[in-house]
């Protein structure tokens, strides 16, 4: 039945546009470029003025529409390029590839999202995602002035973090683990450098950007709460170009040109951090082999082999060290690889075929030499194959379908010790897995009124030998398993198999030109589990596979939105969006969890009951000379789990009850602009001591009541301020100059807040009088507490 299902769409489809066929039609296609680089432009909007009709570009920069025989005025359109106006007969199928002059005038403007007002999210079926256009990143204030993709999105509504400096990103409630991060179609474990101060994507590399928050196509699966897309750039492909930056933690620089000029082209991205260079003189732990740094490579290329293929290869290294000396610390790091085919069978059907490699990998080692020593490293690598197709059946009909198929090679722990010369090994075993999935997805506007994205995916997920298994006793909800048998597999033996339907549904129903109600639902599965009990997410996080002691995670998500736009020219555009999450087999740890090199891991994790709710308000000016954007986000997230704050629901350590961001950009002259950020977050909740206990003089904080999470640390707020001074165009003899140049002054932190990340307990240092009972204090840790200016330099030749 499942075999059956995509033809069963497309003739349904075909059959809901059937009275279109009374005519003889006929299909424009092509792809919409930069005229400058030959960067494939996503989101770009064709629009036939004579029937109101229009389409938009795929992220290959691929556009179809189909239409009745007919001479028709065609405009092509994109934020911050000129329009380009043709007249255009279709008395057969006609291929028209558009080449987009910039705007010289926008391009003094900042360009907040890259939508044109014909495709604004007031008119589009989708909801519940967020897109931020490269040049709006790059005038966002930054920490230490480096620009930064994965910052730049918590400042949207509905996405946060725990706390400064912390890896990663929440979405909607959701933890770490649950977003799918990818870059050109690789899964990235880990998006951060630097313990989370910066993020792991070059943004002299970055084309493209968009988050799904809910809403999701059926084509992504694989974690429950957001999908985080990442559009490398193509490359230069008329002239050789070279940008880059230096900065005050590190430097960056890419090149870029043709390979044959208008058939291929390539970029090559790095950067490296010294901070440990420039301090090695004054650190003692420096001089001694130590090291804190970053780097990273990010290289990408494409050729045209004809006018119906296109090849892509990408790949990105990036890694972090962080040593004591020669001997003693940790690195991590991701590699990623794909490889990509894209091929256009006719106007209407065009496939992309891509296979990826990516690998997440931490070493860690300490001991004083050869005969006192450990070394631990784990890693998680998977290989993918995507074959992905999308049928443009006319201009309101388009049909995605395709698979997915994944291995995954765990390996949790490789740890060996040497104690006095004697080896010791506490390996873990290694695990195999295989995730697939077919899909199919509609996008259908049924007529002026009504639009309607649905689809469908059937995920499977299969754990193989060779491996121990364990199953565990029953004990008091909230206490550690024991182990009641173990049963070894061999290799390639079947161990556990799951199976899920993941139907998604999107409507859009217009209430007039300038203003649309959207509600949708989706359900996400998830087979991998990020295991953490810290705080915020680190490096040496264990992934793992779902089991026959670890469910697959399920969320279904609802969501009921009203957008606007407002405005003669439609500059200003507002939404509010509603939603609610119900999570499956969430994960949980009991007290005092060993995640660690723990061959019974599962003995120590608990599986309940997630939600989250709440209300995300944005109002956002796309143009003019003041522009930017207010969210607020009023959310609840908790989790009921058997055995934690006595079986209650409880408010999951992400949970943020308010949450306000403002983000603004003035452009003061020609060469001066201004850029603010200022971020108000309730604060998040953490588990206090209820009582204490005394024991050989030392006092012990205890939670003697059981309860999970029940205070909240303060607020968090803060603001950062960026000035930017464009070089000058013309050199002092009047030429016109042929570089680019750019200064960045900012401040992070201006009024030098001091947030809390984390509150912890412990006896005060302070004597006691004899018969007095011993003190206890509370000491709060901020990770940044003080104004942080930066100055950067950026150029481009």
């Amino acid at each position: 039945m499942i075999l059956r299902l995509p033809t069963f769409i497309i003739v349904l489809g075909m059959l809901l546009s059937q009275q279109a066929w009374s005519q003889s039609r006929y299909t424009l296609s092509g792809y919409i470029k930069d005229a400058s680089n030959g960067e494939v432009l996503v989101g770009a909007t064709v629009y036939i003025k004579e029937i109101g009709k229009g389409a938009t570009s795929n992220v290959y920069g691929f556009y179809s529409i189909t239409v009745p025989a007919a001479s028709y005025t065609v405009e092509y359109t994109f934020v911050g390029y000129q329009k380009i106006e043709k007249q255009i007969t279709l008395d057969k199928d006609v291929r028209e590839n558009i080449e987009l002059p910039s705007d010289s005038e926008q391009l003094q403007e900042v360009v907040v999202i890259a939508e044109d007002e014909q495709t604004s999210k007031v008119q589009t079926v989708e909801m519940s995602t967020a897109k931020l256009d490269i040049k709006t990143i790059q005038k966002i204030p930054a920490f230490l002035g480096e620009v930064d993709v994965i910052k730049s999105l918590q400042l949207l509504p509905g996405v946060s973090t725990v706390g400064e400096g912390a890896s990663g990103f929440n979405v909607r409630g959701g933890s770490v683990g649950q977003n799918l991060v990818l870059q050109d179609e690789a899964p990235v474990y880990n998006s951060s450098h630097m313990l989370g101060f910066f993020s792991a994507f070059n943004p002299d590399a970055v084309k493209d950007t968009k988050l799904y928050k809910g809403a999701v196509p059926s084509r992504y699966g694989g974690r429950l709460s957001s999908i985080l897309d990442i559009r490398m750039k193509d490359g230069n492909s008329k002239d050789y170009e070279t940008t880059g930056g230096i900065g005050t933690i590190f430097s960056r620089l890419s090149f870029e040109g043709p390979i044959v000029k208008d058939k291929g082209s390539f970029i090559v991205s790095g950067r490296r951090s010294y901070i440990d260079i420039l301090a090695r003189p004054f650190v003692d732990i420096l001089k001694d082999g130590g090291a804190l740094n970053f780097y990273d490579l990010t290289a990408k290329a494409n050729y045209s082999l004809n006018d119906k293929n296109r090849v892509y290869l990408s790949g990105y290294f990036g890694r972090d060290n962080f040593y004591f000396d020669d001997n003693q610390g940790f690195n991590w790091g991701n590699a990623t690889a794909t490889v990509r085919w894209n091929h256009l069978f006719n106007e209407k059907l065009f496939s992309n075929i891509t296979g990826v490699y990516s690998s997440y990998k931490y070493e860690l080692q300490f001991g004083d030499d050869a005969r006192n020593r450990f070394n631990w490293n784990s890693s998680i690598s998977n290989f993918i194959f995507k074959p992905e197709f999308s049928y443009f059946v006319n201009s309101n009909n388009e049909i995605n379908f395709g698979a997915e198929a994944i291995y995954y090679f765990f390996e949790p722990a490789n740890a060996k010790g040497i104690s006095n010369g004697q080896p010791t090994d506490i390996s873990l075993d290694k695990r195999y897995n295989l995730e697939t999935a077919i899909y199919i997805n509609n996008n259908l506007t049924i007529n002026d009124t009504w639009a309607v994205e649905y689809g469908i995916r059937y995920s499977n997920f299969q754990y193989f030998g060779p491996g121990t298994i364990y199953t565990y006793n029953d004990t008091i909800p909230g206490k550690r398993k024991t182990v009641a048998t173990e049963t070894k597999y061999k290799r390639g033996k079947s161990i556990v198999d799951y199976g899920n339907f993941e139907p998604r549904l999107s409507v859009k129903a217009s209430l007039s030109e300038s203003s649309s109600v959207k509600a949708s639902y989706n359900r996400m599965v998830q087979y991998l589990h990020l295991i953490s009990n810290t705080t915020a997410s680190n490096p040496l996080d264990v992934w793992t596979p779902s089991s026959n002691n670890i469910k697959p995670e399920i969320a279904d998500q609802y969501t009921l939105g009203y957008f606007r736009s407002i405005g003669a020219s439609k500059q200003w555009e507002a939404s509010v969006e509603g939603y609610y999450r119900e999570t499956q087999n969430q994960i949980d740890y009991i007290d005092g969890a060993d995640l660690l090199i723990n061959e019974y891991l599962e003995g120590d994790l608990l599986s309940g009951k997630g939600r989250a709710y709440g209300l995300e308000f944005y109002v956002q000016k796309k143009k003019g000379r003041l522009n930017g954007w207010i969210s607020y986000t009023l959310g609840r997230t908790e989790l009921k789990v058997d055995g934690i704050n006595n079986n209650k629901w409880y408010a999951a350590r992400y949970d943020q009850t308010h949450n306000v961001k403002v983000a603004a950009f003035y452009d003061i002259s020609k060469r001066w602009s201004v850029s603010a950020d200022f971020v108000f977050v309730t604060g998040t909740p953490t588990t206090f001591p209820t009582s204490r206990y005394v024991m050989q003089g030392i006092l012990i904080p205890d939670n003697a009541s059981g309860s999970r999470n029940n205070v909240r640390l303060p607020n968090y707020h803060r603001l950062d301020l960026s000035f930017r001074l464009e070089g000058r165009e013309y050199s002092r003899k009047g030429k016109e100059r042929k570089n680019r140049d750019y200064w960045v002054f900012s401040v992070y932190n201006v009024y030098a807040r001091k947030n809390a990340f984390s509150t912890y307990f412990s006896q005060s240092n302070e004597r006691v009088a004899a018969g007095q009972p011993l003190q206890s204090e509370a000491t709060q840790l901020s990770i940044i507490g003080s104004m942080v200016p930066a100055i950067s330099y950026n150029f481009k030749f």
